[in-house]
């Protein structure tokens, strides 16, 4: 697995700009180098890339910064709650198929010795070597337990609770730090004294299944909250008389917004309300996909419940939606259709704005100089072709 190589006369699309002609130097997992195809003979007379393998790129493809995916439970049959290190593995492998680099691996509302497991497993793995011939995993995403029965949706009702700092504590060190994100009802921490912690800890707390309102969202931004997961699902919504969670979390700058694109969870229209809302730095695409993602239809487990699919739609028997079967790829393709926003807003909403709120924009995000390898080729209609993870191939699609 070369970690080292030449990629020349390629179209690079980052979230601010696009390169027409570029040259990308990779060296030991890293960009060492890039700039104009124009200048490449000048710059490479000066440096010492001669032995470097040159990788074709096909023309009428697109580089693109390797996606970062905040919210995934799980793929390919294999789930965070698993808590085995076998089906961690099989999640990051799975993903550089759909463009995704990097994840914050996702937990689910169940008892509190499921979640502990599901932790010490993560923090285990992460401590562990993570090869780069697959995605990489920062960071755990904690979802649930503490929110709000009304708006539970596939959050296993019997298992939730309020907010307690002193158990976040417990499940923090289990992790072992890995904690990064926590998705919590505002309304659920009624003296927001774990959203305090969350904001004087660096873990970024995001409102979702909640039923709070607009002036209870505000309060709980006023202590720290800058995130709501999963918009529109699971939250109360946009009245003309009692404005939700929802309408805070598209009026209020201070609060990003992250959205799953598949055409299920939420209408296209309602995705483009809050494109021009939000703007392409104030979104976050993710998939909320579970381990029924890359499989058939049939019948699959979600935290004990029985999640049936078909097609693009994972539903309860009582009919609730119950996490999504979407790809990155797929959400990109989405968001450029249904908002018509530019290429490079939708890297940003894909790649970019994922690692600036994680504190990861220093090697993530997008192709530059001292980054990270991570990038995409992408053909016609978003279609994955090759994906570098550290500067590893670690997806090539088949002739």
């Amino acid at each position: 697995m070369t970690k080292s190589f030449l990629l020349r006369d390629v179209k690079v699309i980052n979230p601010t700009q696009t390169l027409e002609h570029a040259y990308i130097v990779v060296k030991d997992g890293k960009i060492a180098a890039m700039g104009e195809n124009e200048n490449f003979e000048r710059d490479f007379s000066k440096n010492e890339w001669h032995s470097l393998k040159e990788i074709k790129i096909e023309p009428d493809t697109v580089l693109v910064p390797g996606m970062i995916d905040v919210h995934i439970h799980g793929t390919n049959n294999a789930d965070t709650m698993d808590a085995t290190p076998e089906a961690l593995t099989a999640i990051a492998k799975s993903l550089p198929s759909e463009g995704t680099t990097s994840f914050l691996a996702t937990t689910l509302t169940q008892s509190e010795a499921a979640i502990t497991n599901a932790l010490k497993n993560a923090a285990a793995y992460a401590e562990g070597e993570q090869p780069s011939d697959r995605a990489e995993m920062i960071g755990v995403h904690l979802e649930g337990p503490f929110f709000t029965a009304e708006k539970a949706g596939a959050q296993p009702k019997e298992h939730l609770c309020e907010a307690d700092m002193e158990q976040f504590k417990k499940w923090q060190e289990a992790a072992k730090g890995l904690i990064k994100w926590v998705s919590l009802a505002p309304e659920k921490d009624p003296y927001f004294q774990l959203i305090r912690y969350l904001k004087d800890t660096g873990v970024i707390a995001s409102a979702a299944h909640s039923n709070a309102s607009s002036e209870e969202v505000e309060k709980a931004i006023d202590h720290g909250l800058t995130h709501v997961t999963h918009l529109f699902n699971g939250m109360s919504g946009l009245h003309h008389r009692e404005p939700g969670l929802a309408a805070a979390a598209l009026t209020r700058h201070e609060l990003t917004n992250e959205i799953i694109a598949d055409g299920v969870h939420v209408h296209p229209a309602m995705v483009n309300l809050a494109y021009q809302m939000k703007g392409p730095f104030g979104l976050l695409m993710i998939t909320d996909s579970i381990r029924a993602k890359c499989l058939q239809n049939g019948e699959y487990d979600l935290g004990g419940q029985t999640v049936t699919v078909e097609g693009n739609r994972p539903y309860l028997p009582d009919g609730t939606i119950a996490g999504s079967v979407l790809k990155m790829n797929e959400a990109m393709k989405n968001i450029l259709a249904y908002t018509g926003c530019r290429f490079e807003e939708a890297v940003a909403m894909t790649s970019w704005n994922a690692a600036c709120k994680l504190g990861t924009k220093d090697r993530k995000g997008n192709i530059a100089v001292d980054k990270d390898a991570d990038f995409v080729q992408l053909g016609h209609d978003q279609e994955v072709i090759r994906t570098w993870c550290r500067g590893t191939l670690a997806y090539e699609k088949e002739a």
